[in-house]
């Protein structure tokens, strides 16, 4: 086989194999496993569980157990001359809170934290679902700008070239030469703009990834934008302010700003606790009869009641630390339903008047198109001039590439909304998926 039919049949095999493309699904599937910042706050979930373990302690039984061995020596006393013995001493001290009003609420925070743990981690899951797919539309963007400044760049060259072949046979002035080498020039400083936007926006996709960025599936131009229906958006404006993630985390936080209140004044109040100890205590020269062994067993209540004196004062200022640190928790939750509310109206109003805007601009590369076509035709019997053609065709490549950024838009506004209103999931994205072409 020679060279030539090698080269045919590469051809024709890199032809006939389809070209491996990601999808948001799969791009999803690498930032679970490679973001950092989603990785940090799982382990941030992680350790926050712990605190119900820690909390429910307060309330259980601790039991501490003691030991030494000694070996003494003594002299003088009755017995003249040195005495060496041994001693030793095993005690196991049991304790169970019968009424602690601090551990109480320690427990309930506990409770509480561990619940905001995984609130916190479905915040990330959330957030992490929206920056993949704003990296991902913003590369998709990226590309249909650098396609649009290049073919903008070859429809100037074509006139570049048309206006040089008229003036060298006198059938056009050099300023037309002129204004259509500017204009260019201008799109090849436009095409490297563009190129470096392209590496700028896939860099970013691969830090969440952590790995090359595979080619991506390209959003069909049949695809239907409008995935939200009216009902459907108002049914997620109104959810927002209340059913949140960011929401739902401020109020447990809330709660557990009110549960440390109640333990800093709780640890002003007396306590009882049911107390046990069992001793053995075995002593060597214990009197002149020798030595002996001692066990003994107690069991009772234990009453302590702290008093505002000394380092006692210090109860009241956590108190007033405590309600301060209350306030403060109340005004975050008022603030996080107010953003919730602002961030589900401006998705909103983006998926709205990113619809009309789409529509609009659908209209306007209809008429962009038109108006090339007629604006050539009237360059050609000579009520044009060059730079009309030059306006008209820079007219229409703007628009086509506004017209696939609203694209975009339009289908990141819809999942910032779901996320505004505490309901994106993974479903989601690949629904989106089902409006790639591969």
């Amino acid at each position: 086989m020679n060279r030539k039919t090698l080269l045919a049949a590469a051809i024709g095999l890199a032809v006939a194999w389809p070209v491996y493309a990601a999808n948001l699904s799969e791009l999803l599937e690498m930032a679970r496993a490679a973001d950092v910042q989603f990785a940090a706050a799982r382990a941030s979930a992680v350790a926050g569980l712990e605190k119900s373990v820690q909390g429910r302690a307060g309330l259980q039984p601790s039991v501490t157990v003691a030991a030494n061995a000694r070996n003494n020596t003594s002299q003088g006393g009755t017995f003249s001359g040195a005495r060496n013995y041994d001693s030793g001493l095993f005690s196991i001290n049991i304790s169970q809170p019968l009424y602690r009003k601090a551990n109480w609420e320690t427990y309930q925070q506990g409770e509480l934290q561990a619940l905001l743990a995984d609130q916190q981690a479905k915040i990330a899951e959330q957030d992490l679902l929206v920056r993949v797919a704003k990296s991902y539309f913003e590369v998709l963007q990226a590309q249909d700008a650098l396609s649009a400044v290049q073919a903008q760049k070859e429809a100037f060259a074509q006139q570049l070239a048309q206006a040089r072949r008229s003036f060298e046979v006198g059938l056009s002035p050099i300023t037309d030469v002129n204004e259509t080498q500017a204009r260019h020039d201008l799109t090849l400083a436009q095409e490297i703009a563009a190129r470096n936007d392209i590496e700028l926006k896939r860099r970013t996709l691969e830090k969440i990834i952590d790995r090359e960025v595979p080619p991506l599936a390209l959003l069909s131009e049949s695809a239907s934008i409008d995935v939200l229906p009216e009902s459907r958006l108002k049914e997620l404006l109104d959810r927002a302010g209340e059913g949140a993630l960011q929401v739902a985390a401020g109020v447990t936080n809330e709660r557990i700003a009110r549960h440390e209140v109640a333990r800093q004044v709780g640890a002003q109040m007396p306590t009882l606790d049911l107390v046990a100890n069992i001793s053995e205590n075995r002593n060597g020269n214990f009197s002149s009869v020798g030595p002996s062994t001692i066990k003994a067993t107690a069991v009772g209540l234990e009453f302590s009641m702290p008093l505002p004196i000394g380092q006692g004062q210090v109860g009241p200022s956590r108190v007033r630390e405590a309600l301060a640190n209350l306030e403060r928790a109340s005004h975050e939750l008022a603030n996080s339903k107010r953003q919730a509310r602002l961030d589900a109206r401006q998705a909103a109003l983006g998926v709205e008047s990113g619809g009309a805007l789409h529509r609009a601009l659908q209209r306007a590369l209809e008429s962009a198109q038109t108006q090339l076509r007629s604006t050539t035709r009237g360059f050609e019997v000579g009520v044009r001039s060059r730079v009309d053609v030059l306006n008209a065709q820079q007219q229409l490549y703007a628009t086509k590439k506004d017209l696939a950024a609203s694209r975009y838009q339009i289908l990141l506004a819809g999942l910032q909304l779901k996320a505004a209103a505490g309901v994106l999931t993974d479903a989601d994205l690949k629904a989106l998926d089902a409006l790639l072409k591969y």
